[in-house]
């Protein structure tokens, strides 16, 4: 099989995590890549730009988490951790740290061919196809120009800005987990980063007056929140 889909790199220093999902990446349409090293995988990306990176974090040369920044540095390409750290620390410094998402080993390759499809959505959408557009997700539609939410066509939201901008911070990042840090550092400022009580009573009250589509905002525990259907 040829591959012509969009490069996804896989970075890992397991052979069989290789041997495994390189077939079921190329079946499923896309090119993969591979590096066993932090080097190579910094190599890798600038020679051959990956649409997708999926990064492991026990690499041989370097902690995977010090490859994040590294690539954020230079390119905004989804990348996805795939890891057997599940502890929640490990998930919220690398999504701190610039990752799109994070996948548990032993994970199961639909559910990561699906987190892989969505990761190159958002980021489609972002580079500006769909900007102009309202964002309508299930009974919930956005106008960002005009500052309006309605559920289900009613009557607008009646939103203070701050659940506003915590809205609209979630909506474009949709799909995306957002760390409890990434949201109060984005709609409150860095002076209440850690006022992670304050964030829940806001999430609290936006999913009230969200009603029907208060589903939309979903909790990832101890790590922070997750916008869009299941």
């Amino acid at each position: 099989m040829t591959p012509s889909g969009p490069r996804v790199l896989v970075v890992d220093d397991e052979p069989q995590i290789h041997r495994f999902l390189g077939p079921a990446l190329l079946a499923a349409g896309f090119e993969p890549l591979r590096a066993e090293s932090g080097a190579a995988a910094l190599e890798l990306a600038t020679r051959r730009e990956p649409a997708l990176v999926l990064l492991d974090l026990g690499l041989p040369d370097m902690d995977g988490q010090a490859v994040i920044p590294r690539l954020r540095a230079s390119s905004a390409v989804p990348i996805i951790v795939v890891s057997a750290r599940g502890q929640e620390e490990a998930k919220v410094a690398a999504l701190d740290a610039g990752a799109d998402d994070y996948v548990e080993k032993p994970f199961a390759l639909a559910e990561l061919l699906a987190r892989i499809r969505a990761a190159l959505r958002r980021a489609s959408a972002a580079a500006g196809e769909e900007a102009a557009a309202p964002l309508r997700v299930g009974p919930l539609e956005m106008d960002a120009g005009r500052r309006l939410a309605r559920v289900a066509g009613g009557e607008p939201l009646k939103l203070t800005p701050r659940e506003w901008g915590l809205l609209e911070t979630l909506a474009k990042a949709r799909g995306r987990v957002l760390t409890h840090r990434q949201l109060l550092l984005a709609v409150w400022g860095p002076a209440h980063t850690a006022d992670g009580q304050y964030l829940r009573v806001y999430v609290g009250h936006l999913r009230q007056k969200l009603g029907p589509a208060a589903s939309l905002l979903r909790t990832e525990p101890g790590v922070g929140y997750r916008f869009g259907e299941d």
